[in-house]
């Protein structure tokens, strides 16, 4: 396993006292000093401070805006190392409603995403993933998966012996952060990878839309597992390789600068910018090299990196931009299929397919539901209560 030490604790990503106060315009002593907290809750007060504060970001926004759409999308196009596809485009009102009408509505696109929850206890922590796939002509499928994590001691035929050996254990500071490990590998890394998975396998349809960067960070490091990054690396390789027709379209503000390039999009504008190829060497430049997951990597994004584009779309002047990345031999009609999409949903701007599929995961394999069944299961044992944590038992 590569050292991935998190960011919060490598001290070469450590800011100091000037940085904070550039960043929020006041010293960070002063912040921590209770002497210029506001006693109580002034909503007056704090709402005109918010206010204030709102105001004076989107007007710089507005001026920057203005800046960058005349001077820098003309350039987009002729920058260096660009990939010749880059550029402002623009998708027209009949062109969307020509995919609603011949892609969209019949059910030739169909959307994947899922959800994780979990439980922990002391004797055990349950892990269920859950995946959909939905279309407008219906759901594609669900697909779930149950992970039961049990403390692991080896067997001793004195009982004594193993009661100690499992106190020790639970106490073990090496054991708690392996089991977080685990954990973070349940809940993201074999999530994303079977959304990918359920994308290239199980759906039929012509085009697919997912979540994200379909490059994602859990899955070209395998969260430290090599079985998941070579599972993963295959997925990825006939999704680029053979699949061709998708778009995964993405709603965190990740890529900011490329965000900011997407606010001074016009309505139905949109920006192919650079391949993958940049982001998953970055990546890949910080680990060992004697992990024995980066030749595996390396030949991977060196393969098919520069095959998939990133980009921005915008669909409304009143809502943000989109970060999307498809396929270079269909990036155009990629980037259509998910505004034609989006603007079912004006208000968000945002493949209204996602968000029936996630709909749909937390209707099948919600956390409520999930928890009852877990519940029930420690009831049936006789163990009711002395298991839950106090916050479970109070809900």
């Amino acid at each position: 396993m590569a050292d991935e030490t998190p960011p919060d604790d490598d001290e070469s990503n450590l800011l100091g006292d000037q940085e904070f106060r550039s960043t929020f315009g006041e010293d960070l002593a002063e912040a921590l000093n209770l002497e210029t907290w506001n006693p109580g809750v002034d909503p007056t007060a704090i709402m005109t401070r918010f206010q204030r504060e709102v105001s004076t970001s989107v007007q710089k926004e507005d001026r920057m805006r203005q800046v960058i759409r005349t001077e820098l999308l003309p350039r987009l196009a002729g920058r260096k190392r660009a990939p010749p596809e880059s550029g402002v485009f623009r998708a027209y009102g009949k062109e969307l409603a020509t995919i609603h009408e011949g892609l969209l509505f019949p059910g030739n696109v169909v959307a994947v995403l899922g959800t994780s929850v979990s439980h922990e206890s002391l004797p055990l922590g349950i892990t269920q993933i859950g995946v959909a796939a939905v279309g407008y002509q219906g759901s594609a499928g669900t697909f779930s998966q149950r992970l039961f994590r049990k403390d692991l001691t080896a067997k001793d035929t004195n009982p004594l012996r193993e009661a100690i050996d499992y106190i020790a254990n639970r106490h073990n500071s090496k054991t708690v952060s392996h089991r977080e490990i685990l954990s973070r590998l349940a809940h993201r890394g074999i999530r994303t990878y079977a959304e990918r998975a359920v994308l290239v396998d199980k759906v039929t349809a012509e085009w697919r839309i997912g979540q994200g960067n379909p490059f994602a960070h859990e899955l070209l490091t395998g969260s430290g597992h090599l079985s998941l990054l070579k599972a993963s690396l295959d997925v990825l390789e006939r999704l680029v390789r053979d699949q061709q027709k998708f778009v995964f379209v993405s709603n965190a503000q990740m890529e900011r600068g490329l965000l900011t390039l997407g606010l001074a999009l016009d309505a139905g504008e949109y920006i192919i910018f650079e391949t993958l190829e940049r982001q998953s060497e970055q990546l890949l430049h910080s680990w060992r090299a004697t992990d024995p997951r980066l030749p595996l990597a390396q030949k991977f994004v060196q393969t098919y990196g520069k095959d998939v584009l990133l980009g921005v779309f915008r669909v409304s002047g009143r809502t943000a931009p989109r970060l999307f990345y498809a396929h270079r031999e269909h990036v155009h009609l990629a980037a259509r299929v998910a505004m034609a999409d989006s603007v079912l949903r004006l208000e968000k701007s945002y493949p209204l397919l996602l968000d029936v599929a996630e709909l749909t995961c937390r209707s099948v394999f919600g956390e409520d539901g999930f928890e009852g069944l877990v519940q029930d299961a420690y009831a049936q044992a006789g163990a009711h209560l002395q298991y839950l944590l106090e916050r479970e038992s109070r809900r």
